[in-house]
């Protein structure tokens, strides 16, 4: 089949002084974790200063390299690492005092952690340091940031962004296609790493939730023998929604399928169940639209300068002349909805559509899958449920199968011969 016709389917610290007086969580009265071997663990973070100057700290069980620069439209600091253990206190990236409104922190690729601080205007990173342990005190890391104009800020990020990074490793998502003639599918885990995603209110993060459901997935398509699955993530890292995208179009994908899961706050109502969408230029509703805005901010999460990224998602939307995609991605969703009444709970309005950039193949059809909300006790129970994850997970092999059998089937089985 040509490429053109190509089914894929997209089913998706803080400154702190080093002395006493700073605002800090407690931390003398928890025993230090012993660091998980091969990694530094961070154990505090700490603020301290004003809306003019501001440090960040974070306590290490020992020093490590760092480099911290800024990324403006939303202003950003971030810090990259080499991969560290987090075991911050609860909450700790969610406090806001000087130049800093939040932070947050996570593995952004294998042997690479990040720390993503929000500040509430145009900053300069004064001073970026690491202090070696010493005198039963931990390795420190210390940021120092000042207020500057907008200008100053853009001038001292051209010149901070020109500076070589390291690049992302190779993976698995770059090994070349072998030649095998089964169809390709991308089972793509939203969010990881730094991202984490919606998180329920008993705790439950969304990254997780979507690993677990996306990975028994993949087995239960493998099992088939009819399909090659790759996976976006199969571990707790952060993938760039582009990367996401470009990898199934650079193996052929002829299915991508998203898993996310949503919530909404008490104030928003109350909603249950899974929903599909498709892409669309224009949502299909309000909670579509609402859903595609925060699903977006993946990047900006994670501290990718959008900058250097193609501005080519209007274009692709409006390109969706590309009928074809766009049909086969409609096909799919109601096949799948078909198949999931058995096993899920499903949202009021199952079928939905808006403008999610994960879903922006112009020659791959791409749903999103949202599997309930983690807002919500009785979704929560079936997203923690290996049981249900198993006949949920069966469904959506069975509406693969569904959508691909013309595919699939040799002319004597596709024309009802004997």
């Amino acid at each position: 089949m040509a490429r053109g016709l190509a089914l894929g389917l997209v089913v998706a610290v803080v400154l702190g002084a080093l002395h006493a007086g700073v605002a800090s969580a407690p931390a003398q009265d928890r025993p230090a974790p012993a660091a998980p071997a091969g990694f530094p663990l961070a154990t505090d973070a700490r603020l301290a200063g004003d809306a003019g100057q501001t440090r960040f700290v974070v306590d290490l069980s020992r020093s490590v390299e760092m480099r911290a620069f800024t990324l403006a439209d939303p202003y950003r600091v971030i810090i990259d690492l080499p991969q560290v253990t987090f075991q911050l206190p609860p909450k700790a990236g969610e406090r806001t005092r000087g130049l800093v409104k939040a932070f947050r922190y996570g593995l952004v690729m294998p042997g690479g952690s990040r720390i993503v601080i929000d500040t509430t205007g145009p900053v300069r990173v004064e001073r970026a340091f690491v202090l070696d342990p010493a005198d039963g005190l931990p390795a420190r890391l210390v940021l120092d940031l000042a207020s500057v104009d907008r200008a100053t800020f853009l001038r001292a990020a051209a010149i901070d962004n020109r500076l070589p990074r390291e690049s992302q490793r190779r993976s698995e998502r770059d090994a070349p296609p072998n030649g095998d003639p089964r169809p390709i599918i991308v089972v793509d885990p939203g969010h990881g790493g730094i991202d984490n995603g919606t998180r329920a209110p008993t705790g439950e993060e969304e990254k997780t939730l979507v690993l677990a459901f996306a990975l028994m997935l993949r087995d239960k398509l493998e099992q088939t023998g009819k399909y090659r699955v790759v996976m976006t993530r199969t571990d707790d890292r952060f993938v760039p929604l582009n990367d996401r995208v470009r990898l199934a179009r650079q193996r052929e994908a002829q299915l991508f399928i998203s898993i996310h899961c949503d919530a909404l706050a008490r104030r928003d109502g109350g909603a249950e169940g899974a929903t599909v969408y498709t892409l669309s230029e224009h949502a299909s509703d309000a909670e579509a639209a609402r859903l595609a805005e925060a699903e977006n901010k993946a990047d900006v999460i994670s501290g990718v300068d959008l900058s250097a990224e193609p501005d080519d998602i209007a274009d692709i939307l409006i390109d969706l002349a590309q009928r074809e995609t766009k049909n086969y991605s409609a096909q799919f969703a109601r096949t799948l909805v078909g198949e999931l009444k058995s096993t899920a709970r499903l949202h009021k309005h199952p079928l939905k559509a808006a403008g999610f950039r994960v879903l922006t193949a112009p020659d791959v059809p791409s749903v999103l899958v949202e599997l309930g909300y983690v807002s919500n006790k009785a979704d929560m129970k079936q997203l923690t449920s290996d049981a249900w994850r198993s006949k949920a997970t069966e469904s959506i092999a069975q509406a693969v199968n569904a959508f691909f059998h013309p595919r699939l089937a040799g002319p004597s089985e596709a024309t009802g011969a004997n």
